[in-house]
């Protein structure tokens, strides 16, 4: 049974041979009260942090995001690179381009 008094920065118990009392200073009380506020603020900036970690994570794993996966957003047409080869090969352009 653990009696805490935060005005005279106090701890009292029962101990084998009567009360125990465990004193502390202001400064002291002090210097704890930063390191937790500093460790609370590290926790809640690794936790943001974790957090736009795991968004970018989502994102990479959207199988739109990656460049093997381009999809064109308007109508495409194939154009021969050289019109007087047998070779086949073809350039991928907008529909709606103009022919110059």
């Amino acid at each position: 049974m653990v009696v805490p008094n935060y005005t005279y920065l106090k701890l009292k118990m029962s101990g084998p041979k009567g009360v125990i009392t465990i004193s502390s200073s202001y400064g002291h009380a002090y210097d704890c009260d930063v390191e937790c506020v500093e460790h609370g603020e590290a926790i809640e900036d690794s936790t943001q942090l974790a957090m736009v970690l795991e968004g970018l994570a989502v994102k990479v794993l959207e199988p739109k995001c990656h460049a093997w996966n381009f999809e064109p957003v308007e109508d495409t047409k194939k154009i021969a690179l050289n019109p007087n080869s047998s070779d086949n090969k073809a350039l991928t352009i907008n529909a709606t381009l103009d022919k110059k």
